[in-house]
């Protein structure tokens, strides 16, 4: 039993993406900045090999080696039949094994749209990444039965970034652009004389964060 404050969240089937979103002020309608395709890690049986050789000879799996033998320690030395698919990783999330891949091709009008009539239910928000579930792929490019997991602002990256494709320069390069981005938006919001936070209010909520705590502003 937890003797702390939890946060309970329905579970939700479906593919997962990662959907970057950004607004200039002073324009009516968004852009999709980037979109991440999240994957499950998984390794497929052959009747020969051990769950410990899947993972070692797998490209992605074995750079996540330590984290997945620990968390398959009971199953390490289990033969896969030929064709039996284990998932390693429990949540699409990249620090806990998952692959990240470039969906950018999965841009649609009728995505963007959809990404700019939520994005327009939270007064004065701009930039920022969503994580999403839909049913399937042709349901998020037709903007439909998206359900959101979480909404990440200006600290949160195009986590595309990650897909093992790109090299360093090209996350540079998407970074740059991001915060390019970030900049001009700052810009045109105080042109329309919006103040930012004032440094102790920003440092009172970073401690309080830090602490775990909740605080007034």
């Amino acid at each position: 039993m937890s003797r702390d404050d939890i946060i309970l969240q329905e579970y939700i089937e479906g593919l997962e993406f990662g959907v970057f979103y950004y607004r200039f002020p002073q324009e009516e309608s968004g852009n999709i900045f980037a979109i991440t395709d999240k994957r499950f890690t998984t390794v497929t049986g052959d009747g020969i090999c051990s769950l410990e050789k899947l993972i070692l000879d797998d490209a992605r799996a074995v750079a996540m080696a330590p984290f997945f033998f620990n968390k398959h320690v009971e199953r390490l030395f289990e033969v896969l039949a030929a064709g039996e698919e284990i998932r390693l990783a429990e949540l699409r999330t990249h620090s806990r094994g998952s692959l990240f891949l470039d969906g950018s091709h999965l841009a649609t009008p009728e995505l963007e749209a959809e990404m700019d009539r939520i994005s327009k239910c939270f007064d004065g928000f701009y930039f920022g990444r969503y994580d999403i579930k839909v049913p399937s792929t042709d349901a998020s490019q037709q903007g439909k039965d998206i359900r959101v997991l979480e909404l990440n602002g200006i600290t949160s990256e195009a986590t595309s970034i990650y897909d093992p494709k790109n090299g360093l320069f090209t996350a540079y390069r998407v970074l740059f652009n991001q915060w390019s981005i970030a900049s001009k938006i700052v810009e045109q919001n105080g042109s329309q004389n919006i103040k930012p936070a004032k440094h102790r209010i920003v440092n009172k909520q970073l401690l309080a964060f830090k602490n775990h705590e909740k605080v007034e502003v």
